[in-house]
């Protein structure tokens, strides 16, 4: 079982995805959250193909479903579900990924 926290940011929400092989390449995924949009979205994406870490963007099936459920495209969830899913999978190790705002200092 591959667990992940993705802390979203400014909305304040934060998603748990757990990952876990199932039988052949099936992996069952659960997302632990608030955030209305992203249940509506875990219902679409609850047992995903390993493969689905290669789909190109427009034909992935996580980006499909948050296409459908999420209202902001910056929303860093679906890339934290197909990190969990590679990882999962085998196709990957784990590391965590960070995202940093740098400011100006203002003169």
């Amino acid at each position: 079982m591959t667990r992940v926290i993705v802390n979203s940011g400014i909305c304040g929400f934060s998603v748990t995805v757990t990952a876990e092989k199932r039988e052949g390449k099936e992996i069952h995924i659960s997302l632990d959250t608030e955030c209305e949009m992203v249940k509506k979205m875990a219902e679409d994406i609850s047992s995903l193909e390993m493969m689905a870490v290669f789909t190109g963007f427009l034909n992935n099936p996580v980006y499909k479903a948050a296409e459908r459920h999420l209202k902001h495209a910056a929303c860093p969830v679906p890339s934290g579900i197909l990190k969990a899913l590679e990882v999962e999978a085998g196709l990957c190790l784990p590391k965590d990924v960070k995202m940093s705002f740098i400011k100006d200092k203002e003169h």
